[in-house]
């Protein structure tokens, strides 16, 4: 199974969230849906998108302070879609941090391209189009991952670290620049939730975790992927 790019939309009007999901999905992204700011914030932590589609007139919050919220511990893409027209609305949520504003109504093809645009500044870039090490496999063109023949589920976040790794490969990653890689340059330095994945990846991809060949612990400082094999 392909690992599809995740897209977070937060839309409180459902016809309009549809719309968007259905788009989404028939162009081969992932999207998951809610519909008030604070279920938004706490999707963006758990789920990690690698973008979000952000409607400024929220139920319970106004989407600028998402905004805000969101850049306290995250650099995730935002686009705003919202049918403010106002040049001081567009001035206020880019100041805000969103990185891109577009106003409804909107064609499908502006905001696909507005999608391609800030995946283009958030997703791994490599000359390489695959990486395999001993049984590992991983094709960064089709996100997908396997080790022998059998195809391996990762999250979204599980995945993006072993592509960190993999694009490092025999390079010690810190548990600070894999924090700050993944979850953004405003993520603070706990650990906990890195190593919370690191242990379901190795479940995933080592025959024994305790005893692993793909991704090595270095004590006190991070991790390493492995280039030998």
């Amino acid at each position: 199974m392909s690992q599809k790019i995740q897209i977070l939309i937060i839309e409180d009007e459902q016809s309009i969230g549809n719309v968007l999901a259905s788009v989404l999905n028939s162009h081969g992204y992932r999207p998951i849906s809610c519909r008030t700011g604070r279920e938004g914030l706490t999707m963006a932590a758990s789920h990690c998108p690698s973008v979000i589609l952000l409607d400024l007139g929220l139920p319970d919050m106004d989407g600028n302070e998402v905004i805000r919220a969101l850049r306290e511990w995250s650099a995730i893409p935002v686009i705003v879609i919202s049918a403010r027209t106002q040049e001081k609305d567009k001035i206020d949520a880019l100041d805000y941090g969103a990185d891109d504003y577009i106003t409804k109504p909107f064609s499908t093809g502006e905001l696909l391209a507005r999608i391609r645009t800030a995946l283009r500044h958030t997703l791994p870039v490599s000359s390489t189009k695959s990486f395999k090490v001993g049984d590992l496999m991983i094709d960064f063109e089709n996100h997908q991952v396997k080790v022998g023949q059998e195809m391996v589920h990762l999250t979204q976040i599980e995945y993006k670290i072993v592509v960190l790794l993999a694009k490092n490969a025999g390079r010690v990653m810190t548990y600070d620049q894999l924090i700050k890689e993944i979850w953004g340059p405003y993520a603070g330095s706990n650990n906990r939730i890195l190593r919370v994945n690191m242990v379901n990846i190795r479940r995933k991809l080592e025959k024994n975790p305790a005893e692993p060949q793909y991704i090595f612990t270095e004590s006190g400082v991070g991790y390493r992927m492995n280039d030998v094999g």
